[in-house]
């Protein structure tokens, strides 16, 4: 049973601080000490008596993963290879591991975390959208719903599906077909009560527009990692 999902935040070692800068102002959040071999990890703390769920990776790439957070990590871990998971790095109480197509994601030890952070400015960082090329679409789809047993939902348009995770928890999966092949990867996006104004806030921070689309906008941030803001209400995860 998943306990707490984190986003991660991925992006090049040399742009980690351009990154913290950015994530922590859109995110209202303060910067953990920095951990790891090389410091290559830390943690957006929020405020109010709340618990994280974003953390920041400087360590090659401009990505996202997931980070999920179990009591059993040996169990999960054991479970995840019946599902067709491939163990990449084992590092005892937490392992790193890619799903049938090459997204990696992380299992580690649950810490009690259970108050998911407040909306800010009217915005929530919530969701971690994974890109599938097509010939791996549904067997992607089985794998994420199998493997969080969270159930997997029909999005907005035919290309989209959604993993919904308890509502206790912070961070939801998008799956979305893309129209040609390529390599699996993953972004962050944000829920958005006002999508317009939140790409200004974000341009005023150092992040550009990339493309509009019916209910998202692609913005990539400084660090030159692309997200997007989208039409979803940043209380329920519901498209608005």
């Amino acid at each position: 049973m998943i306990r707490w999902v984190y986003a991660f935040v991925d992006r090049p070692r040399d742009r980690f601080e351009q990154a913290a800068e950015f994530w922590t102002a859109v995110t209202g959040t303060t910067l953990s000490p920095r951990r790891g071999e090389d410091d290559e990890f830390a943690t957006l703390l929020p405020g109010d008596g709340a618990d994280a769920a974003v953390k920041l990776q400087g360590e090659g790439g401009s990505g996202a993963h997931l980070d999920f957070h179990v009591e059993d990590v040996r169990g999960w871990i054991d479970r995840a290879a019946g599902l067709n998971a491939r163990l990449v790095a084992d590092h005892g109480d937490w392992a790193v591991l890619s799903s049938p197509s090459g997204q990696h994601f992380c299992v580690g030890a649950w810490a009690g975390e259970a108050v998911r952070p407040p909306v800010f400015e009217n915005t929530r960082l919530d969701q971690v959208s994974i890109d599938i090329a097509p010939e791996a679409f549904e067997t992607e789809s089985a794998f994420w719903g199998e493997l969080t047993g969270w159930p997997i939902l029909t999005g907005s348009r035919p290309e989209f599906r959604v993993a919904k995770p308890p509502a206790e928890l912070p961070v939801r999966i998008l799956l979305q077909r893309l129209d040609e092949p390529r390599a699996t990867g993953a972004r962050l996006d944000f829920a958005c009560a006002d999508r317009w104004a939140a790409r200004t806030a974000h341009e005023k921070l150092g992040a550009s527009f990339v493309a509009e689309y019916p209910h998202w906008i692609v913005m990539r941030d400084p660090a030159a990692g692309l997200y997007c803001l989208t039409a979803r209400d940043p209380h329920t995860g519901t498209l608005r």
